[in-house]
C-alpha cells in the first residue's frame, strides 16, 4: 500500500469527522467546551490554595482566665475559626450535624484552677471524623494551641521556682522534633489535589470520546460507509452499505488516526493547559515539564483507544460507555494520591497497576511536585508508549473484525 493511499485515508477520515463534529454540537462540546470548562472550574475551585478558618465551636464551662486564653489562641490559629460559643453539648452536636461547625472544644469546669494548682487539666475535642481532611487539620490546629499553652504554663512554673528561662525551656522539652517538609512545603491543595484531579477528569472524558467516536458508527450502521469514504470507494446501492468489508490493516490504522485526529488535537491543548497550571514555572526544569506533557498526551491517546476497544469488543456503544465508566471513574481512588498505595489490599494493587492513570500520576507527582530527575520517570513514558502502540494495533484489528460482521451493526 503506497504512502499516498495511506495519507489519503488519514485526511479523508479527518474530514469525515470534522463534518460530523460541525453538525453535532454535543459531540463538539465533549471535544472542546466540556474539557475546557473542567480544567478551568477545577483550578478555580482550588484557587484558595490553603485550607484556613475551619469553623469550630467552644463550650466554656470554666470561664476562668486560662480558659479565656485558650479561646483567644484558638481564634488566632490560621487554620481554625471559633464560630460560636455554645452553652450545651446538645446544641453543639446539632451544629455539627448541620455542618455549621466541624468540631467542638470543651473546656471543663475548674480548668483554670487545676492548671494554677499543677493538676491535670485536659481539653476535650469532639471532631467530625467523617471528613478526614477537615478532621486532621482541626486536630493539628488544636494540638498546636494546647501545646503552646502547656509549654507556657510549665515554663512559667519552672521560672517561678528559680530556674532560668533558657533552662526552663530545655527542661520542659529536652527532646524535640526538627520537622523538615521536603515537598509541597506550603501545603498547597491546588498543587496537591487540583493538579492531579484535572488529568483524571480528562482521562474519563477521553475514554468517553474514544467509545462514542467509533461506537456511533456501529450504532448507526455507518461503519461500512465510513470505510468506503476513507478508501474513496463509491457505493451504488443501499444494500452495499450492509455488506462485509475486507479491510486492509494499514488503511484502517491511518483511518483511525484521522478519525481521532481532532479530539487528539483538542486534548493536546487541554493537556498543555493542565500542565501549565500544575507546574510552578520558576522552579521546574523544562525537561520535567516536557516529560510530564508527553506522558499526559500518551495517556489521552491511550484513553481514546481503550474506549474504542471496549466498544468494538462488545459491538455496543452502550456497553462500551458502561465499561469506560466502570474503569475510568474510580481510577483516581486507586492511584495512590489521596489514599496510600502501600495501604490498599493486594487485589486493589493489582487493579491499580493495570490502570494507566496510576502510572501517569506517578510521573506527574515525581516531576512537577518532587523535582525528581527526568530519568526516574522515563520508564513510565516508555511504558505508556508501548501500551499506546499495543492498543492502537488492537483497535485496528477489532475495527477490521467489526467491518467483517455487518450482522452485528446497529446494536445499542
Amino acid at each position: 500500500m503506497s504512502l499516498t493511499k495511506l495519507s489519503e485515508a488519514f485526511f479523508r477520515s479527518a474530514a469525515y469527522e470534522r463534518r460530523f463534529l460541525s453538525k453535532n454540537s454535543w459531540d463538539l462540546a465533549m471535544v472542546i467546551w466540556i474539557p475546557l470548562a473542567t480544567v478551568l472550574l477545577i483550578w478555580w475551585i482550588f484557587s484558595h490554595t490553603q485550607i484556613t478558618d475551619l469553623p469550630i465551636g467552644v463550650i466554656d464551662q470554666d470561664n476562668g482566665p486560662v480558659a479565656n486564653t485558650v479561646v483567644r489562641y484558638l481564634e488566632a490559629s490560621p487554620t481554625l475559626m471559633v464560630k460560636q460559643l455554645y452553652t450545651s453539648e446538645a446544641v453543639a452536636e446539632k451544629a455539627i450535624l448541620q455542618r455549621n461547625i466541624y468540631a467542638v472544644v470543651i473546656i471543663p469546669e475548674d480548668f483554670s484552677r487545676n492548671i494554677l494548682s499543677g493538676k491535670p487539666a485536659p481539653l476535650i475535642l469532639q471532631v467530625n471524623a467523617q471528613y478526614g481532611t477537615h478532621s486532621g487539620i482541626i486536630q493539628t490546629g488544636v494540638q498546636a494551641v494546647t501545646g503552646t499553652l502547656s509549654a507556657g504554663v510549665e515554663i512559667q512554673r519552672l521560672v517561678k521556682q528559680g530556674m532560668a528561662p533558657s533552662q526552663a525551656v530545655i527542661a520542659y522539652s529536652p527532646i524535640s522534633i526538627q520537622r523538615i517538609s521536603l515537598f509541597n512545603t506550603a501545603t498547597n491543595y491546588q498543587q496537591f489535589l487540583a493538579s492531579t484531579v484535572i488529568p483524571a477528569l480528562l482521562h474519563i472524558l477521553a475514554m468517553v470520546i474514544g467509545a462514542t467516536t467509533i461506537g456511533r458508527e456501529l450504532r448507526d450502521k455507518n461503519i461500512g460507509h465510513w470505510y468506503d469514504f476513507i478508501t474513496n470507494k463509491k457505493t451504488d446501492t443501499v444494500d452495499e452499505d450492509t455488506q462485509p468489508r475486507q479491510a486492509r490493516f494499514s488503511v484502517l490504522l491511518f483511518g483511525l488516526l484521522g478519525k481521532y485526529f481532532w479530539p487528539m488535537m483538542a486534548y493536546s491543548i487541554w493537556s498543555m493547559l493542565a500542565v501549565w497550571f500544575a507546574a510552578p514555572q520558576d522552579v521546574i526544569a523544562i525537561g520535567s515539564v516536557i516529560a510530564t506533557y508527553v506522558g499526559l498526551l500518551l495517556l489521552m491517546m491511550l484513553s481514546f483507544l481503550i474506549g474504542a476497544i471496549l466498544t468494538l469488543n462488545s459491538f455496543s456503544l452502550r456497553m462500551g460507555l458502561s465499561s469506560t465508566g466502570f474503569i475510568s471513574a474510580p481510577s483516581y481512588a486507586f492511584a495512590g494520591v489521596t489514599f496510600p498505595y502501600i495501604a490498599i489490599s493486594d487485589n486493589a494493587k493489582h487493579w491499580s497497576d493495570v490502570l494507566p492513570l496510576t502510572h501517569y500520576l506517578k510521573l506527574h507527582i515525581a516531576q512537577l511536585q518532587m523535582n525528581a530527575p527526568v530519568a526516574v520517570s522515563l520508564p513510565i513514558v516508555y511504558g505508556l508508549t508501548i501500551a499506546t502502540t499495543i492498543t492502537m494495533i488492537l483497535t485496528t484489528l477489532l475495527t477490521k473484525r467489526a467491518l467483517a460482521h455487518p450482522e452485528r451493526w446497529g446494536a445499542r
